[in-house]
């Protein structure tokens, strides 16, 4: 049987003020994963425009393998404006190609042969891409790792909407500012960090909660266990993808068969080195694959 691993829903362009460069969360994860030798896809959908050939000439010259039905919408983009420390901020452009995937034989085939998928809540904002993500999430194996990389950007999420995901999912990415917004959803903002991510662990029956807080270091919660790593200093370049890139990597050692602090380790150490780089998909140092091979 194939296994995939699948980075599922919005794919776009980031807008940088050095120009513009792929992005969407899904495929930065499927490229990380990739990197580690996996047979990552990244599944959306692209507009019958330029920017689609040139995301699709993208994914060919990065070797990322795709899944990218073309819809009668434009391609996805994002103006990325980024502060001092190099923090970007995002306005998200509505009504594109990633906002209206389609459900099709070939998106299902993936889905009944995934070994994980990681996805997240804005792809959800239109009905059409939340009918086909949650399609995919039902179609796929007992054992597939769902990894729910949360991924609050404006006002593209509803408490409904986390629930419904939360639930399908076995692993939770979150980061601090998410968790602030969490806890005050869900009704419990006075308790302390830990605390949270340990009811959300509990409550909604989580294999794994990651939670990253920037230069404040990372967590890891499986139940009866918690590991913590310092944030690295690094001269950054910017944090765009850096995220997703921590979500790959974790996966990829995960799937190895690495304990959660070394899986933790590689995440914090690859996340990293893409700070480092300019872009989301910055090629990573072959010791660094090598580590969980």
């Amino acid at each position: 049987m194939k296994q995939y691993i699948v980075g599922l829903g919005e794919a776009l362009w980031d807008v940088l003020p050095e120009g513009a460069k792929l992005g969407g969360a899904p495929a930065n994860f499927a490229y990380h994963v990739g990197q580690f030798g996996h047979n990552a896809f990244a599944v959306s959908a692209l507009g019958k425009d330029e920017l689609g050939e040139k995301t699709l000439q993208e994914f060919d010259s990065k070797e990322l393998k795709y899944i990218m039905p073309r819809v009668p919408f434009p391609t996805g983009t994002v103006d990325v404006t980024l502060d001092t420390n190099g923090v970007p901020s995002y306005n998200i452009k509505t009504g594109v190609a990633w906002d209206n995937i389609p459900f099709t034989p070939e998106i299902e085939e993936a889905a009944r042969n995934c070994k994980a998928v990681c996805f997240g809540t804005l792809a959800q904002r239109n009905e059409a891409s939340h009918q086909t993500i949650q399609r995919f999430l039902d179609a796929t194996p007992k054992d597939c790792l769902k990894i729910y990389d949360i991924n609050l950007r404006q006002n593209f999420y509803s408490k409904e909407l986390i629930i419904e995901n939360l639930k399908k999912a076995n692993m939770l990415k979150i980061n601090e500012e998410e968790l602030v917004i969490l806890s005050e959803m869900f009704g419990y903002p006075e308790l302390d960090v830990e605390n949270q991510c340990w009811l959300l662990l509990g409550k909604y029956d989580l294999d794994m909660l990651v939670l990253t807080c920037g230069t404040n270091g990372s967590y890891v919660f499986v139940p009866g266990q918690m590991s913590f790593q310092m944030t690295p200093k690094v001269k950054v370049a910017d944090s765009v993808g850096a995220g997703d890139s921590f979500t790959g990597a974790f996966t990829a050692a995960i799937l190895a068969g690495q304990p959660i602090e070394k899986a933790h380790k590689l995440a914090v150490e690859v996340s990293a080195y893409v700070c480092t780089q300019n872009g989301a998909m910055p090629k990573l140092p072959a010791e660094l694959i090598a580590s969980i091979q």
